[in-house]
């Protein structure tokens, strides 16, 4: 390990003295391009003129004109079922061998996203950008002689005769070159154990002989595994197994909630590096140390993307994409403006919906942030609450009011011909929920003007359902979804929130 924790080190100072493309647009441009000519002859592309728009002297507008946006049921029902089926050359030449079930915080079922080698590749070279990137933190070249832990989906995937199946991290991680596998845990059995107890358990039983600098994985299934790690060896802290423990590369979901929490679990501060790779691509890592800063895009790696103003003109009350909505590419988005981010890829996604929403922090840099989802918002009346404010609502109660919030959720009720917010907040200590409302309610009118107003209006009461902790991933388990690329969808709308209602009501609940 310190043999190669020197190479490593070696490596990122090289990279990090060739210079940066800086025209983002131009690589944008290029992106697209490669993705057109290779998916040209596909059913898709002929159906669709890719030929053509190679031609055109303006290939964005020409493809924004002739390609129409997609959803993941509307790509789905008309494309990507037949390459489910076992077709060739449906959106991207080739048959499909691997597709990713996306953790499916928006509908109950999972979704299929397709998984092509060269979008591999693409994770791989993005993985390998970010590791480059950590020359902006200037770790030491010990610190690259520690392990990295990634606590990840099953490597084992489900096989039908036709495709592989699993998560977007058990395809890629078992994909990743030998010589990286070889420097990360947690090893190829624990890995490939589709049972997450069992792999949790297995991970906790050999924590004591890892030296581990490096952890990655979402924050629930993070902190979950410190708890018992410090439970099972009657530590005080993650740190006196792991002292040289330091970086926590996270993502998947916002880190303000858990952030409180995993920091008591801890001995010395870490460091969180914030990534966003969904299942559909890796979009974008924090190449700054400040986490305040945003992620920055990743502009040149198979990934073409377009950006929909988030509004009423664009989008209806459910979060669904207006039939006359508009993109815009890189070079016409603004700061502090809320976008619905679209992509194309090199697995036959083709001005798909990813289903985020993101705000430019700084549009030179392109760095962004993750503000929620597109169906992941509450506006029952005007009052356009948004993930992110419901983060930082949180985060801040929280902190008035000395006490660690990690998991929640919202939903919208009728109450006497307006609307009441329905909050189910996870607590494992006792807590004044008068006081909570009130202090919660009291954040969300300072970060969101438009509610402010509601409240006074329409909008008549905020309630609050107290839960333990455990609830939460109760819930997760009761749909077979327990696992490091699941979460809990902050947001409960049509069936996903009749099943958690029905789950209350067979497990216990008590409403404030």
């Amino acid at each position: 390990m310190p043999i190669l924790g020197s190479i490593i080190k070696g490596a990122i100072d090289i990279r990090s003295r060739i210079p940066a493309r800086s025209n983002s647009y131009k690589q944008q441009l290029k992106q697209l391009r490669k993705l057109l000519a290779k998916a040209e002859f596909t059913d898709f592309g002929i159906q669709y003129g890719f030929s053509t728009i190679l031609e055109a002297e303006d290939p964005v507008a020409e493809f924004q004109k002739r390609v129409p946006l997609h959803d993941y049921q509307s790509i789905f029902d008309a494309w990507w079922h037949r390459a489910l089926k076992g077709e060739k050359d449906v959106c991207w030449p080739g048959k499909i061998k691997y597709f990713a079930l996306s953790s499916g915080t928006s509908e109950s079922s999972s979704k299929h996203i397709p998984i092509t080698r060269s979008f591999i590749k693409a994770i791989h070279k993005a993985t390998l950008k970010q590791i480059v990137s950590t020359k902006n933190f200037n770790f030491p070249k010990e610190q690259y002689e520690t392990e990295i832990l990634f606590v990840g989906g099953s490597t084992n995937l489900n096989y039908n005769g036709t495709y592989f199946s699993g998560d977007l991290s058990g395809i890629t991680t078992g994909s990743q070159p030998r010589w990286f596998q070889n420097f990360t845990l947690p090893g190829p059995e624990i890995r490939s154990l589709k049972n997450w107890e069992d792999k949790l358990e297995d991970i906790v039983n050999n924590a004591r002989s890892w030296n581990v600098g490096f952890i990655c994985g979402v924050p629930a299934w993070i902190q979950i595994l410190f708890e018992r790690i410090i439970k099972h060896y009657k530590l005080k802290t993650i740190h006196d197994i792991w002292p040289n423990l330091k970086v926590f590369v996270h993502g998947g979901v916002s880190i303000k909630p858990y952030k409180n929490t995993i920091d008591e679990l801890c001995g010395q501060p870490l460091i969180y590096i914030d990534t966003y790779m969904a299942s559909e691509a890796f979009v974008a890592f924090q190449e700054r140390p400040n986490e305040e800063q945003g992620m920055k895009l990743i502009t040149d790696n198979n990934l073409f993307m377009e950006f929909i103003v988030f509004d009423e003109q664009n989008f209806d009350q459910e979060g669904n994409l207006k039939p006359r909505a508009k993109a815009i590419d890189l070079k016409a988005v603004e700061e502090n403006q809320e976008y619905a981010l679209v992509i194309s890829n090199s697995a036959g996604a083709w001005r798909y919906l990813i289903g985020d929403t993101i705000r430019f922090t700084d549009v030179r840099r392109n760095e962004i942030i993750i503000t929620g989802r597109t169906k992941h918002f509450l506006s029952l009346c005007g009052e356009h609450l948004s993930v992110d404010n419901m983060n930082k609502g949180i985060l801040l109660t929280a902190n008035e009011m000395g006490i660690s919030i990690n998991e929640y959720c919202v939903c919208g009720e009728p109450l006497e011909g307006r609307f009441a917010h329905h909050w189910y907040i996870g607590s494992d200590k006792k807590v004044d929920p008068e006081k909570l409302s009130e202090v919660l309610d009291g954040h969300l009118k300072a970060l969101n003007d438009d509610y402010a107003v509601e409240r006074m209006h329409a909008l008549k009461q905020v309630k609050v359902t107290l839960l333990p902790n455990q609830k939460f991933i109760d819930f997760l388990a009761s749909k077979n979804k327990l696992g490091g690329q699941s979460k809990f969808p902050r947001v409960l709308k049509g069936k996903v929130l009749n099943e958690w209602l029905a789950f209350l009501e067979h497990n216990g609940s008590h409403t404030v």
